[in-house]
């Protein structure tokens, strides 16, 4: 119920834009991808460019790195 009273006075802008893309994604003919940005679909598409030409780093390596 609180939830419910949450969102009927939810007034962000940007919460609401987020919480559709939420609600459009469980739809079965929905592809998130659609859902990201440019920028955010040029990183993604380093990373993976990134994985092909090799350029990776262990999570091991990373956590030893950083102390984790």
């Amino acid at each position: 119920m609180e939830l419910i009273e949450w969102l009927a006075k939810l007034k962000d802008p940007d919460t609401i834009k987020y919480l559709k893309v939420v609600k459009d994604s469980t739809t079965e003919d929905h592809d998130w991808w659609d859902d990201l940005n440019e920028d955010q679909k040029k990183g993604i598409e380093r990373g993976l460019n990134d994985i092909a030409q090799g350029r990776t780093i262990s999570h091991d390596v990373v956590k030893s790195r950083y102390g984790l």
